[in-house]
Parts: C-alpha cells; structure tokens; sequence
C-alpha cells in the first residue's frame, strides 16, 4: 500500500495556496494549508507532515526566521523544508538555503516540474515507511 506524501503548505497569499494544493492533489498528495508563521508552527507539531513549503513574506514572520526555527525543533528538524517564494534574487536563494531549506523554488513556479521537484525530497522517506 502506498502512503500518502503529506506536505504543510504556508502561504498567505489564498490563490496561489489554492493552486499549490491543487498541484499536490494531482501529484496524489495530501496537504493542509497554514496563512501564518505561527500556525505553521503548531500545525508542524501537531501534524505528521513529511514536507514542508514555506514562502519568505509572511505577515506575522519572516519565513527564514521560520525555517530556523523548525530546523531547531527536534521532532521537526528532519523534515525537509522547501521555499516557495516570489524573492527570486539569489542572495534570497542563499539565504534559504543557509537556514536549511532542501531547496528553493521561486514563484511564478512551473507547473510540472513543482510536484516532481518536491517529491523529489521525500521519495526515499516514504519508501521506507
């Protein structure tokens, strides 16, 4: 039986949340949507996610900010973030990256290559649940 990728999707910005669901949806994919850095947070600990995406712009937090944080909580830390975000310069990228992102993937996102590009970082844990 094959399990589900279960990813936390923190975006504020509704219809590209909607879209990004979507996309999962058709990838086969389960995923929640959190609007601010601090739900993201308890939706991380409460839930059993295997990815996280996560945009820089949030209106309570910086989304770096966030990504270090999860990184230091230690039932999060391995759970592999991945930026999506409209901050494209590559001093953002970097910045990204340094926190511990997986990977950076910069808006206006190709539709067929993101699904891939996400599972791409949680494959080899499903495969050995």
């Amino acid at each position: 039986m094959n399990q589900k990728a279960r990813i936390l999707i923190v975006e504020n910005d509704i219809p590209a949340a909607l879209m990004l669901t979507h996309l999962l949806a058709q990838a086969d994919c389960e995923s929640e949507v959190a609007t601010t850095g601090k739900r993201a947070m308890q939706m991380a600990q409460d839930g059993n996610f295997d990815l996280i995406t996560l945009d820089v712009d949030l209106p309570d937090e910086n989304g770096l900010t966030l990504c270090s944080r999860l990184k230091e909580h230690p039932r999060l830390c391995d759970t592999p973030v991945v930026f999506v975000s409209g901050r494209a310069c590559l001093e953002d990228q970097q910045h990204g990256l340094d926190v511990g992102a997986a990977d950076y993937i910069t808006k206006p996102i190709e539709t067929f290559e993101f699904a891939p590009r996400l599972l791409s970082h949680i494959k080899p844990t499903l495969a050995h649940a």
